[in-house]
């Protein structure tokens, strides 16, 4: 049970058979086509984004198994936000503002890369992240927001 994995980054949601993923896989036997359209479907939310995807191709049987991993943190704020790049100066100069509805939606992309156990602590991880970068949370310090969340001031957005 010979195992082959090959690594590539993509653009998310855009795989096709040519380079870079065709040569890659191409002499793996594998139905090309198949794992096209699997690797799109598992990177279509991260469209416009590098994504780093890994091909397991057992060489016996040519079956085949996609894992997806995920961009930065920082990556899918900027992308969420459409801004080039966090602030020089995140303590005094703030450069935009994120609504909690979509930190969730990040916090779900990267949640088994995270090291929480549920979406409450995975959007604080993302807000600690927005801190950095100089992101504002629904107009507030993204730290008075994190205390928000514990006071269950938004549990009904988080537990649904």
């Amino acid at each position: 049970m010979a195992k082959e994995t090959v690594e590539i980054l993509i653009d998310g949601g855009k795989a096709t058979p040519g380079p870079p993923l065709g040569p890659a896989i191409g002499p793996l036997g594998i139905n090309m086509m198949q794992v096209v359209e699997e690797i799109n479907r598992k990177t279509a939310d991260f469209e416009g984004m590098k994504v780093p995807v890994k091909i397991i191709v057992d060489t016996d049987t040519r079956d085949f198994e996609v894992e997806v991993g995920t961009p930065p943190t920082t990556a899918l704020i900027m992308d969420e936000l459409k801004i080039e790049k966090g602030s020089q100066d995140p303590g005094m100069d703030k450069i935009a503002d994120i609504s909690m509805e979509q930190v969730l939606k990040i916090a779900r992309m990267k949640f088994d890369a995270l090291l929480s156990n549920d979406y409450k602590q995975a959007v604080k991880e993302i807000m600690g992240t927005c801190v950095s970068m100089g992101v504002t949370v629904n107009g507030k310090d993204p730290r008075e927001v994190q205390r928000e969340v514990d006071q269950g001031v938004y549990d009904d957005l988080l537990t649904s």
